[in-house]
């Protein structure tokens, strides 16, 4: 089950595509943050995936930092391996750390079911959106409901986002066999 609104930011430290381990805490003066399950492979990660990058750099001087965290088994979805995301992410110009759940125990501790799932956390960590980017992961010209974008500019003003909650749409997670 995920994180429900409301709750704390569950802590971790993850390597990331920099060769460095990022923490949460890494990140605590910000005004948001947004941690993004993501993958390499899924249609619906790379059909949002340009948004999430303009998203960034639009809010990145309002104090918002996106972390996306791949947390897929490379073993069965080797496109997905470390070194595969640093590829990925070097082409794609991510203005984000992109950080590696090998263990997928981040992943199993936020509830992360799908990728791209977003989870938006207020400036004390508070989780205040939790769902889906936008409306339309097909068509960026069509999307009629910017649901992360509300709930940045809401989060932003220290009030609740009108829709806090949508339906992940994406990928399954990859789990490892337990």
């Amino acid at each position: 089950m995920a994180l429900a609104l409301g709750t704390n930011a569950v802590p971790f430290t993850l390597p990331d595509i920099d060769g460095n381990d990022h923490a949460l805490e890494d990140y605590s003066d910000k005004n948001a943050v947004a941690v993004i399950f993501s993958c390499n492979h899924c249609p619906y990660v790379l059909a949002w995936e340009d948004r999430l990058i303009a998203l960034q750099n639009e809010y990145a001087d309002k104090g918002v930092q996106f972390i996306a965290i791949s947390a897929n088994d490379a073993e069965k979805y080797p496109t997905d391996s470390f070194d595969n995301m640093k590829k990925h992410a070097a082409e794609k110009g991510f203005p984000f750390p992109y950080l590696y759940d090998e263990s997928q125990a981040t992943a199993k501790a936020y509830g992360a079911e799908r990728t791209p799932e977003v989870f938006l956390f207020d400036g004390d960590g508070k989780l205040t959106y939790h769902g889906a980017p936008d409306d339309n992961y097909e068509d960026a010209a069509a999307v009629q409901a910017q649901y992360f974008r509300d709930a940045l500019e809401a989060t932003l003003a220290g009030n609740a986002p009108a829709t806090a909650q949508t339906a992940p749409v994406g990928c399954t997670i990859k789990w490892k066999p337990s």
